[in-house]
């Protein structure tokens, strides 16, 4: 009988060592050392994910392979069809990572039901609920469908079995952690178990042409849970966002093999699941306040969609020697260069005073567009007066002050001006645009911070 050898693998960067360790050598992470038993070579029948014995695939040239044009599923949601790129993709492996509470198996759950009430065959199989509780939970969302099956399993070796006897057209997995592979002596969860269980279950997807859905843990930081290769072995990582005491939910795509990685889902927390929200623009700015400082409408631009956001800013004084600076919503550290920037070219004083930013609803906002947003509702705190409600403002800040131009401009207009807004603030390079909106928008041109904290007080 063969040996079993022990090693210890960093589920960070994967160098791998004889013994534990607290930090790892390569990549400086701490406790990310994970047992690694390297088994004897396992069975070909415990290997076999369906495919014959000696049967392989052979080379063919670009023109002698068929493209079909009905190569996804819908799902019948919007917002998540959106961020897939249009759709399931048939023989595509999905992996779906968010905070526990967020709303994932909500989301599969509606998922199963919409593809299952096309005629579409449909394999649910959990490894953390057993099947009264999905049917509770199924239940209390008025979920019923004779196309959709639920499967209470971890063992792997019977999973496969399953899958391919079955041949659904979807398949979800939730979650890939608590999946056990009785052939290996790791524990369920483990690296090892991981990445021989998806690398299974995505050789039955490629194989037969099944739709598969991965639903994976996220550690503490945030990230998600396992070995980093298990991001790169699927075709697209979907991330889920979202405050858990808060109603809404944002899902995106931070890998996507067969669609854009800019698009943005947003859905609805109710008793019923998450629902998509048809005009998420308007819903953002419903609870907006009336003559408050500190409060501004940045309109941004995720993937195709665009989005009108209330960004708040607040400067209050400090009564220690380190002021303190937050941001929820944006870069933490954009906000502390913003502020430099805002003390260095307009002589503001900010050394005694604490600053905050924060994204009303849970959006995160990444694209320097909002720099002058966040500029301006810190001015606006700063000296204590209102910035017109009917106002958008929008630019790039450059570290000598100068606001720079931005893409997609006509987009937020458009969409600012479907929502009442008559007034903005942008970039003086844009001329393009400043010829086309000119007769259904007063517009504002600037070239630095300076010309838009003065067109802010403009009545």
């Amino acid at each position: 009988m063969a040996k079993i050898k022990t090693q210890y693998k960093c589920s960070n960067c994967g160098h791998v060592v004889p013994k534990w360790m607290g930090r790892c050598s390569q990549c400086g992470a701490w406790n990310t050392f994970e047992e690694v038993v390297e088994t004897p070579k396992i069975s070909e029948k415990a290997r076999q994910t369906g495919r014959e014995r000696g049967v392989y695939n052979q080379p063919r040239r670009l023109s002698e392979i068929s493209s079909k044009q009905e190569n996804r599923l819908s799902t019948k949601n919007e917002e998540l069809d959106r961020v897939l790129g249009g759709g399931i993709v048939r023989g595509g492996v999905a992996l779906l990572g968010g905070d526990p509470g967020i709303g994932k198996s909500t989301l599969l759950l509606q998922m199963t039901e919409n593809v299952a009430s096309q005629n579409y065959k449909v394999l649910y199989i959990s490894g953390e609920e057993s099947e009264q509780q999905i049917k509770m939970r199924a239940d209390r969302m008025h979920i019923q469908s004779d196309s959709a099956f639920f499967l209470s399993e971890i063992n792997m070796t019977y999973i496969r079995q399953t899958v391919v006897k079955e041949k659904p057209n979807l398949v979800i997995i939730d979650s890939i952690q608590t999946m056990y592979n009785p052939e290996i002596t790791s524990a369920p969860g483990s690296v090892t178990q991981i990445r021989e269980n998806a690398n299974a279950l995505i050789q039955i997807a490629k194989k037969d042409g099944i739709s598969m859905f991965f639903v994976g843990h996220v550690t503490k930081e945030g990230n998600l849970a396992g070995p980093r290769v298990l991001e790169h072995m699927v075709d697209t990582v979907l991330y889920f966002e979202g405050e858990k005491y808060h109603a809404y939910r944002m899902l995106r795509a931070v890998k996507n093999r067969f669609g854009s990685t800019n698009e943005l889902g947003i859905f609805e927390m109710t008793d019923q699941g998450l629902l998509p929200v048809q005009n998420p623009s308007g819903t953002m700015l419903v609870s907006r306040p009336q003559n408050t400082c500190g409060s501004v409408v940045v309109p941004i631009v995720e993937g195709t969609r665009p989005l009108l956001v209330e960004l708040q800013g607040l400067v209050s004084s400090s009564d220690y020697a380190n002021p303190r600076r937050m941001a929820t919503g944006f870069d933490y550290n954009r906000m502390i260069l913003l502020v430099a920037i805002m003390e260095k070219r307009m002589g503001l004083n900010m050394k005694q005073m604490d600053a905050y930013i924060n994204i009303v609803g849970g959006i995160r906002i990444d694209e320097p567009a909002a720099d002058l947003a966040v500029c301006c509702a810190l001015y606006s705190s700063y000296h204590d007066f209102e910035i017109p409600r009917d106002m958008l403002i929008i630019g790039e800040v450059g570290l000598t002050g100068e606001v720079r131009n931005i893409q997609d401009i006509d987009k937020r207009l458009i969409e600012g001006k479907k929502l009442g807004f008559t007034r903005c603030i942008l970039p003086k390079s844009n001329e393009k645009t400043l010829k086309k909106m000119a007769d259904t928008l007063t517009l504002y041109p600037v070239d630095n911070i300076a010309q838009a904290f003065h067109a802010l007080k403009r009545k």
